[in-house]
């Protein structure tokens, strides 16, 4: 059986086929979904591994204790209920995520919104993509994606600022390079402070000052005015043009050459088909609407917008993030892009859900929401789907604030996470092949996530268990028997807001039925009878009250300050295989592989003026909170600027939790967190002993710093402490929960501060732990690879013999092919092109995110007199 489905991972929206045979499930890219056209990234392409019963919440609890559907939602309902009674509506509140569907958070922004009056409901989006949101709305009257991804193949140029492509949405990159490849005129800048993978394909690469996004694209709009490049036709439809225009003249430093400055200048207005693509790198930023519309004010002034391959693009990083600002799921927001300070827009909403109340302001965004759950304010929280003791800034107050709340429910479909462990209610959630809705793409694409599987153990639906609770509460109008009536529903609210002048208007899907709701294939939004998708503005056409666009007067500011103490500017992002807080890519063991422990990235002179050896332990630290991060000295990042990533968590490596050190400073329009330049104080951890541990069993380590990841065989895990134990020997075995009945092979070498153990029954081996004074240097790949195998003295050595060659670290994750099997393939056959390295080892010929790491091994192992000879 064949179920077509859409990929839960990143905003690109990419169709999946999964075909089932019984228990097996396979994973494969839909040849004919127009986002991906079959391609699939490591991520996508591992979902068959993430969705067993392997740490799944199973069941409701109350205060840890098992309890029934009935006492769990009828606690929620009493609680919220008397709350609200007591203290009124301001008093509780919804966190929810990118990751629900938006028949979810319909329910939920209807429930909250609607029924219970306030406006307090606030989404892990806001973390990502709400500078976003708010630089649309300031330009364009609406929060409206002008394009389409084909515009970046269209296109002559493309510029990607703050965005890794190559890693954070790695099917629209490739799709990118294929459109390169095939026009090698086609020109590509990326504008980073880092050069990350994406720069691979780059013809530019500006590594501009952090910050300084809003001082370049200033420069290039006195360029555009003073080259006489603007479009006067196109600034008829815009307002805004001359102050904008006087504030770029104002200096402002980029930190690029002059060489560097003009380049980008010169590229960018001598070509007409240019679409520029931005993310994360300009959000998450204090300034990041300001970001925003410093590119959207190019694009006005040039009319280069809402045509094919042309205009701005905001590539969104979560699976439905689009999908929750369509239905109105942030705190300032109403459904179908209604604004909810106008009362005309309220009063229609209210009509159509004919609800009692009606939120008249804006609720909480989610840094004042938690620092309102931090002070009492708020007295009852619903978390859905989202981990915020890791995600949010200041994620150690966080967790003291969600701690210290009255009473916390919680809707997820693991058991166990940072935040899971703080509720008094969990309710167990719907995973990914379970699910059963909608979804919308970065390119406003509507596609559906279907379910080829029943609900694992008593999980429901999100959406199923938000109107329970509401009915319980007392209320009318959340009686449906299917997410089919709910989309049917938030489809003809879209017709009311469409006769208001919204743009999203899918009122063509109001008479949805069941059968309708299984056949339905992607589409874009609108779909109505005035506008079947498409593109936007290019006729020059805005949602404002004068029906022009807004060119706004942007004054770069810097970000904020280093001190004497904290002289560093940490940046965090995302890896290549790894996903939020991998609830669900850290149950792979294949993603697990390319990069298994938390990371910073440090450049070399800083490493060297700090006493940082590469592969040591850096102590990071700032007012807010520490972390222990494994060191990676590299020139990918300037001096004084390193970079770490956010995915790990209290589950998988404690002190990896970065988010601790992220200050809650935010943007005071879109009130985004800046994550991208926390002030951190960086020193060497003081290791005693490090430690590599692997066992065929999972286990939990108790030491200073571990790290520890899945293995298809096992368990795999990074330790690191301070001071030795008593028994090397004993540690092990309480280690790996192992008793005294079994074998341990063992070396040790007191005076350099060795210590090998092995453990095996009946000759097979169950765990093996390696000690040493410096980073231990053994075959990892080898090694977790022998769990379950026959195991000897020769086990001991860490390191395979010559008729077993070391795989090495994974760089091709789809095929499991290590650094070690690629410099083999290079030097010793002579595999110098990608091409040559896909025939003869298949790297690189799935996803495609290893592409740019494989160029980089050719680059370092090629022997140049095979490449002169080629």
């Amino acid at each position: 059986m064949t179920t077509r489905t859409t990929c839960p991972y990143c905003g690109v929206g990419c169709g999946v086929l999964v075909q089932r045979q019984g228990d097996q499930v396979s994973i494969k890219g839909d040849p004919d979904h127009p986002a991906n056209f079959g391609r699939l990234c490591s991520k996508g392409s591992a979902l068959a591994e993430t969705i067993g019963a392997e740490g799944r919440l199973l069941h409701p609890t109350v205060s840890g204790i098992k309890a029934d559907w009935d006492e769990a939602l009828g606690l929620v309902a009493r609680r919220f209920k008397e709350t609200i009674a007591k203290h009124g509506p301001d008093s509780v509140a919804l966190y929810v995520s990118g990751q629900l569907l938006t028949e979810d958070y319909y329910v939920a922004n209807k429930l909250m919104k609607g029924f219970i009056g306030s406006a307090n409901i606030d989404t892990n989006s806001r973390l990502c993509m709400a500078s976003s949101v708010a630089g649309h709305r300031r330009a364009f009257g609406t929060d409206t994606v002008p394009g389409l991804y084909e515009d970046l193949e269209l296109a002559d140029l493309v510029v990607l600022v703050g965005s890794n492509l190559a890693w954070c949405h790695p099917v629209i990159y490739q799709r990118l390079a294929a459109a390169k490849a095939e026009r090698p005129a086609m020109k590509i800048v990326v504008i980073d402070p880092r050069r990350t993978a994406t720069c691979d394909i780059a013809d530019l690469h500006l590594a501009l000052a952090p910050g300084a996004d809003a001082a370049l694209f200033n420069a290039l709009l006195v360029a555009i005015a003073d080259q006489g490049l603007t479009d006067p036709a196109f600034l008829n439809h815009v307002t805004g043009f001359e102050a904008a225009l006087a504030a770029a003249r104002q200096d402002s430093d980029t930190g690029l050459s002059p060489a560097d400055l003009a380049r980008f200048i010169q590229l960018w207005t001598s070509t007409e088909k240019v679409v520029t693509v931005y993310s994360q790198g300009i959000n998450q930023s204090a300034t990041g609407s300001d970001k925003v519309n410093a590119i959207l004010n190019c694009h006005l002034a040039t009319g280069r917008i809402g045509q094919p391959g042309m205009g701005p693009f905001s590539m969104t990083g979560q699976p439905n993030a689009m999908g929750g600002r369509e239905v109105g799921g942030l705190a300032n927001m109403l459904a179908c892009h209604l604004n909810i300070e106008e009362p005309t827009h309220r009063d229609a909403v209210q009509g159509f859900w004919a609800s009692p109340t009606m939120a008249d302001k804006p609720g909480l965004k989610a840094v004042d929401l938690f620092n309102a759950v931090e002070d009492g304010r708020i007295k009852a929280l619903w978390i859905m789907c989202t981990n915020p003791v890791v995600s949010m800034p200041e994620a150690d107050r966080v967790a003291r604030a969600i701690a210290g709340c009255d009473f916390v429910v919680v809707s997820d479909m693991m058991a166990e996470t940072d935040t899971t462990r703080l509720a008094h209610v969990l309710l167990p959630a719907t995973g990914w092949g379970e699910k059963d809705g909608t979804v919308t793409n970065s390119e406003r694409r509507i596609s559906r996530q279907r379910p080829f599987r029943a609900p694992m153990g008593q999980a429901r639906g999100d959406w199923a268990i938000i109107a329970d609770v509401a009915k319980r509460m007392g209320f009318l109008g959340f009686d449906w028997t299917g997410p089919d009536q709910v989309f049917a529903e938030y489809a003809a609210l879209s017709g009311v807001a469409g006769q208001l002048g919204s743009d999203f208007d899918i009122s063509d899907y109001a008479a949805t039925d069941r059968a309708a709701y299984d056949a339905l294939t992607p589409f874009l939004w609108p779909a109505n009878p005035r506008q079947q998708g498409g593109r936007f503005f290019a006729k020059g056409r805005f949602h404002t009250p004068d029906a022009k666009a807004r060119m706004l007067a942007i004054v770069p500011k810097a970000p904020q300050g280093v001190t004497q103490e904290h002289t560093f500017r940490l940046n965090t992002g995302r890896v290549r295989d790894h996903w939020h807080t991998m609830s669900r890519t850290g149950l792979s063991p294949r993603l697990s592989q390319h990069i298994a422990e938390p990371f910073l990235e440090i450049h070399p002179k800083d490493a060297q003026s700090l006493g940082l050896e590469p592969a040591s332990l850096a102590h990071v630290s700032n007012a807010h909170g520490t972390a222990i991060l494994r060191v990676l000295v590299t020139d990918r990042v300037a001096p004084g600027h390193p970079f770490a990533p956010i995915h790990w968590t209290g589950e998988t490596a404690p002190t990896g939790r970065v988010d601790v050190l992220v200050p809650s400073i935010v943007d005071p329009i879109s009130g985004q967190p800046d994550s991208k330049s926390a002030p951190v104080a960086i020193r060497p951890y003081a290791a005693g002993w490090y430690g590599f541990a692997v066992s065929a069993t999972p286990f939990r380590p108790d030491t200073p710093y571990w790290a520890r990841a899945t293995l298809g065989t096992g368990m795999r895990a990074e330790l690191a402490g301070e001071t030795d134990p008593e028994d090397w020997q004993a540690f092990a075995r309480g280690l790996f929960n192992l008793g005294p009945d079994v074998q341990v092979l063992a070396y040790a070498d007191n005076r350099r501060g060795q210590h090998r153990l092995a453990f095996v029954q009946n000759g097979k081996l169950l765990a093996a732990l390696f000690i040493a004074r410096e980073p231990v240097a053994v075959a990892r790949d080898y090694l977790s690879g022998l769990l379950g195998q026959t195991a000897g003295m020769e086990t001991l050595s860490g390191q395979p013999g010559a008729d077993k060659p070391d795989n090495g670290a994974i760089v091709c994750s789809c095929f499991g092919v290590g650094v070690n099997t690629i410099a083999r393939a290079i030097v010793e056959e002579g595999c110098l092109t990608l091409d040559a390295l896909g025939a003869a080892l298949k790297a690189g010929t799935n996803c495609g995110s290893c592409r740019p790491e494989l160029k980089g091994l050719i680059t370092r192992f090629a022997i140049p007199e095979r490449q002169a000879a080629e």
